[in-house]
């Protein structure tokens, strides 16, 4: 305990006779469990719990409950990892002694600690969002930053693999959250120390340039700040004066981005004048000062920054200007009042309140924007609990090299394959999650680790759209169904026009499928072939079916077929809609239709082949959907009575526009050699192309073509996957 005097001394000092009780007990306890635990340079673990602990209270200004969790995180930390089994002794523990809130804060803790970070600039916006997902209490994410900042104050005591990871680790994740949490000093300091072990030589040689050219600084300030404190004086202002070095990272920055010597960075330092006023005076009394600057020295107009009027996003107020000294030195002076300058410096405090708002969810970054305005400048104490979960509708899973994907709650393995490569998904059987085996409908958690199993004679099925969430997983199964279909569409075909010329039947494909359909009571033509290529119809039936047909067995049939082959031959429009609509008591559909005003809805650009309903608007006719438009649920749903069945006459012709999306490798000519494919290969008519690079060496843009058919689409899509570099190809509408 004497080892930890000092940290005590600052509780007693800013807590009650209560609490410094609850925290020396916290100690103790920590203290018989950690004891065989030492860091890397033979010290106690625990020093590091008590370091973090004391940077909550002191540099962030959480209370009690927040400093009690400091202390006892490491020992949930560890026995969770020695010895799970000890998990619910070690957590009715805690509960009993330090109450529900501390073992909560805890638990949030060890599972950021739990998760396997990469180090991939391209995946480091995810993880920041996953870390922020684990922190439901406000209260992790700020210890959280404070155990970090210690790990990186002692990392000169790591193993050199070690401190390369966790300086990337801070300088990518941990710093960024300070800055959005406006913890402007624990921001520079992580991003100082990152830089220290990530390029050590420019670290070196930027602290040797400041520490060289200090005593210059020092003279040239107390030079230059004279007649504007001689002004303030006499105006009766109660002030201070600080002078602020720029962090070691920003001027590393402003090196590598401007390419100039460390001599080539004009603004090392800036001038804090602080006033010390009542809060309804600050505003007045920082643009006093300001005019006494400015009738001093001449100020640059683009310099000028007024966070006073309308602060930033993270509450940070302050006038900023830029002087010029008369000689061609340039100087910035930051103008702002003590609460200001409170704000400025530790950024979020220790208490917030947040009432009558409760809301489902918010995305990683709205969470932390919330919680840096809800967190006031005050007492120690947490009156209330933030209501507002992080990341709501999304899920974070890792591969197992330690890849991370962003996937929607609810998202299962078959999503996760798809979200990895549409090839993966095609032959996924089931995964490991967590090292445990399931079923390709799983559903997957925030956190687990996925590893996806395939087999080489797997192939999407039907059933697989109503087990995955994802548009992306779903688009490919559609695709893949709709290419399948057309496959064994046409493979039915052939084998059905071979058999009949080796039977030598005296009839047409068109009559004898005419017949067919009306045999086995099916309405199209195509669901013929497909039963034949996949063997769902013997052909030796089919063999005897038209046999009877043809030699008299069945000669009402066979007029009836007949004509109806002729009537399709023909496109007698108007007779075959009067027969049809009698029928199927369906809206017939083709690009001749007569009598009935109609259009195709925009929202989802339906073709012929698409499944289609009709809707009765009230000032336009019937607009015609595609069955999976985004609208259809909410039509049916809430006018039935307005929705009517409708279908492609089989000889409908005519040019629809269908738009697909592309993304392929950035190379040059792949626009063209697109355009070539789809306009002198395929024969079709261009209406739009646009391609745009992106930063990561792949285009993608869309491209919208007048086609006859679906069945024209699912040919486009397979000769633009064809090309080479093409990684993606689908239909957007």
């Amino acid at each position: 305990m004497e080892r930890y005097n000092d940290f005590r001394e600052v509780i007693a000092s800013q807590f009650s006779a209560e609490t410094q009780q609850m925290v020396d007990h916290a100690l103790v306890f920590t203290a018989e469990r950690m004891q065989p635990y030492q860091r890397y340079d033979g010290t106690p673990m625990m020093d590091h719990d008590v370091a973090v602990a004391r940077i909550v209270v002191e540099e962030i200004g959480l209370g009690r409950n927040s400093a009690i969790a400091s202390i006892l995180h490491d020992v949930m930390r560890i026995t969770n990892r020695e010895h799970p089994e000890q998990v619910p002794e070690l957590s009715a523990a805690i509960r009993d002694n330090y109450g529900d809130q501390v073992l909560g804060i805890i638990v949030g803790l060890c599972k950021i600690s739990d998760i396997k970070l990469k180090v991939s600039k391209e995946q480091a916006s995810d993880f920041r969002d996953m870390i922020v997902s684990y922190s439901e209490d406000p209260r992790v994410i700020l210890i959280k930053l404070a155990d970090r900042l210690d790990v990186m104050r002692s990392l000169a005591m790591f193993p050199q693999q070690k401190r390369r990871k966790k300086s990337w680790e801070s300088l990518n994740l941990y710093a960024q959250i300070a800055h959005k949490l406006g913890l402007y000093n624990i921001k520079s300091e992580l991003e100082d120390l990152s830089l220290k072990y990530l390029e050590p030589d420019a670290y070196d040689h930027i602290v040797k340039k400041l520490e060289e050219t200090e005593s210059e600084r020092r003279t040239f300030i107390s030079k230059f700040i004279a007649p504007v404190l001689e002004r303030l004086d006499a105006d009766g202002i109660k002030y201070h004066v600080k002078s602020r070095t720029k962090s070691v990272f920003s001027i590393f920055q402003k090196m590598r981005k401007q390419n100039v010597p460390f001599d080539g960075v004009y603004d090392i330092f800036a001038l804090r004048i602080i006033i010390d006023c009542e809060p309804e005076r600050e505003k007045a009394l920082c643009w006093t000062v300001y005019s006494h600057i400015g009738s001093i020295y001449t100020p640059n107009p683009e310099r000028m920054r007024d966070w006073i009027t309308i602060p930033k996003s993270n509450g940070y107020e302050s006038l900023h200007t830029t002087v010029t000294d008369g000689h061609g030195r340039w100087v910035e002076i930051q103008i702002r009042s003590e609460r200001m300058d409170a704000v400025a410096e530790r950024g979020i405090a220790a208490h917030w309140r947040y009432k009558g708002v409760k809301q489902g969810g918010m995305g990683a970054d709205q969470w932390l924007g919330r919680l840096r305005e809800l967190l006031e400048d005050t007492t120690h104490s947490l009156a209330q609990r933030f209501d507002a979960k992080p990341s709501s509708g999304e899920i974070f899973v890792f591969t197992p090299n330690g890849d991370i994907r962003k996937l929607p709650e609810g998202a299962t393995v078959l999503d996760f394959a798809f979200d990895i490569h549409t090839s993966l998904g095609s032959i996924c059987v089931g995964g490991k999650v967590n090292n445990r085996a399931v079923p390709i409908k799983e559903t997957l958690h925030n956190g687990d680790i996925c590893e996806v199993l395939t087999r080489k004679d797997q192939t999407p099925k039907a059933d697989w759209l109503n087990i995955c969430v994802t548009s992306k997983a779903k688009s490919r199964i559609r695709a893949y169904l709709r290419e399948e279909q057309m496959k064994h569409a046409r493979m039915g075909r052939e084998e059905l026009e071979r058999k009949i010329k080796n039977w030598k039947l005296s009839t047409t494909i068109d009559e004898a499928v005419a017949y067919l359909c009306k045999h086995f009571k099916i309405r199209r033509g195509t669901e013929i072939y497909m039963m034949i290529a996949t063997q769902k119809i013997e052909i030796s039936q089919i063999k005897d079916i038209l046999s009877r047909w043809l030699s008299g067995e069945a000669d009402d049939q066979r007029r009836a077929a007949a004509a109806q082959a002729e009537e399709r031959r023909v496109q007698n429009a108007a007779a075959s809609r009067q027969s049809e609509v009698r029928q199927t008591d369906a809206l017939i559909i083709d690009e001749s239709i007569n009598n009935i005003e109609y259009k195709l809805a925009r929202c989802c650009n339906p073709i012929k082949g698409d499944e289609i309903f009709g809707f009765v608007t009230v000032n336009s006719g019937i607009t015609i959907h595609r069955a999976d438009c985004p609208n259809a649920m909410r039509l049916k749903e809430r006018y039935p009575y307005r929705v009517m069945e409708a279908r492609w006459r089989d000889e409908a012709s005519g040019a629809f526009r269908v738009t697909i999306a592309i993304t392929a490798q950035d190379t040059p000519g792949i626009a063209n050699t697109i355009t070539e494919v789809v306009s002198r290969e395929l024969k079709l008519n261009i209406r739009t192309l646009s391609m745009t690079s992106r930063s990561d060496g792949t285009a993608s843009g869309t491209i919208t073509v007048e086609v006859p058919s679906t069945g024209i689409v699912d040919m486009l899509l397979y000769a633009i996957l064809r090309i080479k570099g093409v990684k993606h190809a689908y239909r957007v509408n």
